[in-house]
């Protein structure tokens, strides 16, 4: 039997191996465990490592596959779990000392379908804390390194998730969006990642930062592991209210449908000054290579993309206000040690156990949610949500999908914006709008810099307009190699 090659391997090639008994799930396991012990000490990505958990699932399917019974569509593929998504039995802190020590009494919707569909999650990834931030400089207990530079960030907030999956620390794995969280991370560590439609995939078991623009979502190292990673966790969910009942597109079809017929919009918006002259050539370079394979060009305009920061961080930061209220030290989660009486026990307990970037979001958001302020501010960005949203609604009228950069820059160096708030925030300017409008997009590399930094290329598409996205994707893809370079294990 032979060793399974681990380094680079996509999701079919090794659930095929696990059916064919090429390999057992088993030595799939123990090649990524043996990757997280040596590699991990330098990159930062899992804060919890379930050894034990994975070995016991990875026998229970080749036990299946000897029983000559069908294992499922992951067959023995070692995943990750963004540490957002809670766990029976497994300790879950969305990156926070606040929950520390948490370990919940029930099981996410998707990590129960990922297992259900024979996957096994390795651990828990790494991330910002309550998923804030754009750098993964924000977790409470460690940063998280990039693959290609271990100076650099890998972007933020599913940071862990990305860079396991280029680093080959798991075969795919799960994070989630809310303002760029996939698709920023995915782009700064040169592998795939999707944002769905929002409701597209269900947020039961979701640890909520900002609950209207919080999408779980897929990585994977490339166009075919992301589709195959949403055909598995999409669908209804009667636990979750905002959840569309509508069937789950045929993804990994649509990744080999090719282009004919197909409009690809260029907003002319998301190619403004300040992006890194590297990155535009890259992109531009993509959309035209898009063009040569048969799709038509259409320039097109989102005027109210100017907007979208602003609105963004008004939204999230009074949704995150409401949501982190309920860490009071009561219930569940670090309770302080003293307190004289219940407004000290409050204080107290969210003082020790908040970091500073959620205390700052909670500040903002209660500020904007205060009677007197509320309309001004968050009542004002709800209404400029909606004309960001008409924007895509009227624009999806002429054209199919869109294509633009996934970030302005390639990864920044560890440090470089942390004493500079707006800075960071900026890091996001091309991925807010499609998340406020609730629209999928998916990042995939599209080229690399003169320094050897990835450069993440944007396909946005329309409500539940998944499989046209995986089209464009799945075909550039097929046009280029970009998807095949590695990082070097770092020594």
């Amino acid at each position: 039997m032979a060793a399974p090659q681990v380094v680079g391997a996509s999701i079919a090639e090794l659930a095929d191996g696990v059916r064919a008994r090429k390999w057992k799930a088993r030595e799939l396991v123990e090649s990524y465990l043996d990757r997280i012990a040596r590699l991990d000490g330098k990159l930062g990505c899992y804060l919890l490592v379930d050894a034990d958990g994975a070995r016991r699932r990875a026998d229970q399917v080749d036990a299946t596959v000897a029983a000559g019974r069908d294992p499922g569509l992951l067959a023995g593929v070692p995943i990750g779990l963004k540490d957002i998504f809670v766990t029976r039995g497994l300790e879950t802190t969305a990156g926070s000392k606040i929950l520390r020590g948490f370990v919940p009494p029930y099981e996410s919707t998707v990590s129960a379908r990922l297992a259900a569909a024979g996957a096994i999650a390795l651990g828990k990834l790494n991330m910002d804390e309550f998923a804030m931030g754009s750098s993964n400089e924000n977790s409470a207990f460690k940063p998280v390194h990039n693959p290609w530079d271990l100076e650099r960030v890998p972007g933020g907030s599913s940071g862990g998730s990305a860079a396991s999956v280029a680093a080959s620390l798991c075969a795919g794995s799960l994070g989630t969006d809310t303002g760029g969280s996939i698709r920023q991370p995915a782009s700064l560590c040169g592998i795939a990642g999707m944002k769905p439609t929002y409701g597209r995939v269900s947020r039961y078991g979701v640890i909520a930062f900002a609950s209207s623009l919080d999408h779980p979502g897929p990585f994977g190292r490339t166009v075919e592991d992301v589709a195959t990673l949403l055909e598995v966790i999409a669908g209804h969910d009667p636990c979750d209210a905002t959840s569309i009942p509508s069937p789950v597109g045929r993804y990994r079809q649509a990744c080999a449908a090719g282009l004919a017929g197909m409009r690809v919009g260029v907003p002319e918006e998301y190619f403004q000054s300040g992006m890194d002259p590297e990155v535009e050539a890259a992109v531009r370079g993509a959309i035209d290579e898009i063009a040569r394979v048969g799709a038509k060009l259409v320039p097109v305009s989102l005027p109210h993309t100017q907007y979208a920061v602003a609105t963004y961080y008004l939204v999230c930061m009074a949704e995150a206000s409401s949501n982190l209220a309920r860490y009071d030290g009561v219930r569940y989660g670090h309770r302080t040690a003293e307190a004289a009486s219940l407004d000290e026990l409050y204080s107290k307990t969210r003082g020790e156990g908040f970091g500073a970037e959620p205390k700052l979001r909670i500040i903002l958001g209660t500020y904007v949610l205060r009677s007197g302020y509320y309309e001004a501010y968050y009542g004002k960005a709800l209404r400029v949500r909606r004309k960001i949203a008409d924007d895509f609604r009227a624009v999806f009228g002429q054209c199919d999908v869109l294509a633009t950069p996934t970030s302005p820059t390639a990864a920044f160096k560890l440090g470089e914006r942390m004493a500079d708030p707006l800075q960071m925030y900026l890091a996001d300017i091309y991925t807010v709008a499609p998340a406020l409008a609730g629209v999928p997009a998916l990042s995939q590399c599209c080229g690399f810099t003169k320094g050897s930094l990835p450069i993440g290329l944007q396909i946005i598409g329309p409500p539940l307009g998944e499989e046209a996205v995986f089209r464009v994707a799945g075909e550039y893809q097929r046009r280029s190699d970009w998807h095949k370079r590695l990082p070097k294990d770092p020594s």
